[in-house]
């Protein structure tokens, strides 16, 4: 009993009072409503405040905001692809090997969420521009990368660069190379080894990188507003079109557009969310697997160290 006061009054001990419990509690949903709920539940009205019929021809039947939809449907998929294929490599490379320059191209993989996307827009653009280091050449082969789908898939590309590579390291560095190893030293080839060894222990880790990376893709508006000059139903994607229409006092055409993404942003979250849960869940019952095992080895082993003793009784009886 006195020991069961004791720990109740130390646990009491280490919490705030209540009032100052429900004060931040109360802030947090205030904060968390005026920033976020009632914005978005805003986008979703100012969206539908004209009828179904304006929205759907907003979004739809305009033909310069449904280009911009399909340009956007385009330019990310392209992006995220070339983002999973960089993000394995670059993880594999850091998580399984020891070379010099190891941390210097760790910190290289962060560059781009320190570097503004309107300046790494003009970067592209003093690159691949006209009057850029690869300008002249690139008019000389009569290739298009500045106000173009290429050069927008390059910015979106750079600016989501860490994302998938982020999710994945540390979670190989966890993984370890052991399995791996034993199934090189069984013989198995390098497919073999990443289809059913390696891809299984990262699937989660590429999935929920994929969703972020795709959500930022989708999103982005400074680097892509850079080298896309806006032309309009040729270059435009979803966010420069929310702006343009926003612009052009086309309110109801700009929250049509800006529901999309806000649709897009939530069902992130929503999958986020689920990944998180699931993943945790994976890692609670493999714990459990393992700590049942730890305890069977110990009950196995004492009942074959009892067998030849009993044996000896019986022998001697």
């Amino acid at each position: 009993m006195l020991e069961a006061g004791a720990g109740t009054k130390s646990r009491h001990g280490y919490e705030d009072p209540a009032p100052v419990r429900w004060l931040l509690i109360g802030l947090a949903f205030t904060v968390m409503t005026v920033l976020v709920v009632i914005p978005l539940a805003n986008v979703f009205y100012e969206a539908f405040a004209k009828g179904v019929d304006v929205y759907w021809h907003n979004l739809f039947e305009d033909e310069d905001t449904w280009l911009a939809i399909l340009l956007t449907l385009k330019v990310a998929p392209v992006a995220v692809l070339l983002n999973v294929l960089f993000g394995l490599a670059a993880a594999w490379a850091i998580a399984r090997f020891r070379f010099p320059g190891r941390a210097l191209v760790t910190s290289l993989i962060d560059l781009p969420f320190a570097v503004s996307p309107v300046v790494a827009g003009l970067l592209f653009v003093l690159i691949f521009g006209l009057q850029g280091y690869l300008g002249p050449w690139l008019r000389e082969e009569n290739i298009k990368v500045i106000f173009a789908w290429p050069g927008l898939v390059l910015v979106t590309t750079f600016v989501t660069f860490p994302i998938v590579a982020r999710e994945l390291i540390p979670l190989m560095e966890a993984t370890g190379s052991d399995e791996e190893v034993a199934a090189v030293s069984l013989g198995a080839r390098w497919w073999s080894l990443f289809w059913r060894v390696t891809l299984p222990n990262v699937k989660w880790g590429i999935l929920y990188g994929v969703i972020l990376c795709n959500a930022r893709a989708m999103g982005e508006f400074g680097a892509v507003a850079v080298v896309s000059g806006r032309i309009t139903g040729e270059t435009d994607t979803m966010p420069l079109r929310v702006e343009k229409l926003f612009q052009e006092y086309n309110l109801p055409g700009a929250f049509a557009v800006a529901s999309i993404l806000t649709m897009l942003a939530l069902m992130t979250l929503i999958l986020k969310v689920t990944l998180e849960w699931r993943t945790r869940r994976e890692l609670e019952e493999a714990a459990r697997s393992r700590n049942a095992r730890s305890e069977a080895e110990p009950s196995d082993e004492a009942h074959r160290c009892a067998a030849p003793g009993a044996k000896s009784i019986r022998s001697a009886a």
